[in-house]
């Protein structure tokens, strides 16, 4: 696959039966061309635990790098109760079942704690969550933070309070994703972000190349295709060459359009 596996979003949770009769998300992997597909394992917008997939054996064997993302739901970092310790169990159960799967990390945003919190506590949470891993072994695949577009006292919004998390997670061997909308939207510039943020964290494993439907500094994340949004593509291309990691497209689009996008984006990393 080179040193740029580009892949591609692929549904929404758990493929129907049409979908795997149809091939799955190896088949909409083939459709577009792509080195790799990034899946969910449950509803994103839901609590329930992700459960076995029948097309487990074929993403295995597929040769694709495959990349599971946690669901949006989950705030390791948060204080209250009844969402941070589900969080956390949850995030433990996706990590698992992303194993099986033989993906090669798990995507979790930030997070972040309420207003009248102190962002500290949600960085000593995300401490703890790690921490209470190690002590049973670690998870079992890479866990990936993503930085977000917005909300207020978040945990990778901004750089300094990405260089807070990471001073508490960056020993236990925390992975990073860098989404070019979220950036985009939190203010950063892209120009000089693949350098700024590997002065903070030493790494980036993952980009999530996207464009952006809103201006700079919005806080708004909604995304756009490769050409068609705010953030001038040959910006998005010069991030991804920076990064010189694997990419996945969250675009929106028909297969056509996304094959477009990865014959694209593949020439421009070539």
């Amino acid at each position: 696959m080179g040193s740029h596996p580009i892949g591609v979003h692929v549904g929404a949770g758990l493929p129907d039966a049409g979908e795997l009769a149809a091939g799955g998300p190896v088949a909409r992997a083939a459709e577009v061309d792509a080195d790799g597909v990034q899946v969910f394992l449950a509803d994103p917008q839901d609590w329930k635990a992700p459960a076995p997939r029948a097309d487990a054996e074929a993403l295995r064997t597929s040769g694709l790098a495959v990349v599971v993302h946690a669901p949006y739901v989950l705030n390791v970092a948060t204080t209250n109760n009844r969402i941070r310790i589900p969080s956390r169990k949850l995030l433990g159960k996706h990590a698992e079942a992303a194993a099986a799967i033989g993906a090669r990390g798990l995507v979790v945003h930030g997070g972040h704690v309420l207003a009248a919190d102190d962002p500290a506590t949600g960085v000593d949470n995300w401490r703890k969550t790690f921490a209470r891993q190690a002590d049973d072994g670690g998870f079992p695949v890479p866990v990936l933070i993503e930085n977000t577009a917005g909300g207020g006292n978040s945990m990778a919004r901004d750089l300094d309070a990405l260089a807070r998390l990471w001073e508490a997670v960056g020993e236990f061997g925390a992975g990073f994703v860098l989404d070019t909308c979220h950036a985009w939207a939190a203010g950063w510039d892209l120009a000089t972000a693949v350098d700024d943020v590997r002065s903070v964290t030493g790494r980036i494993d993952l980009v999530h190349l996207n464009n952006s439907r809103d201006p700079a500094g919005s806080s708004r994340d909604r995304h756009a295709p490769l050409a068609g949004g705010e953030i001038p593509e040959d910006l998005l291309l010069e991030v991804a060459r920076a990064a010189d990691c694997p990419v996945v497209l969250e675009t929106p689009g028909d297969a056509a359009s996304r094959a477009e996008e990865v014959a694209r984006l593949r020439e421009a990393l070539a």
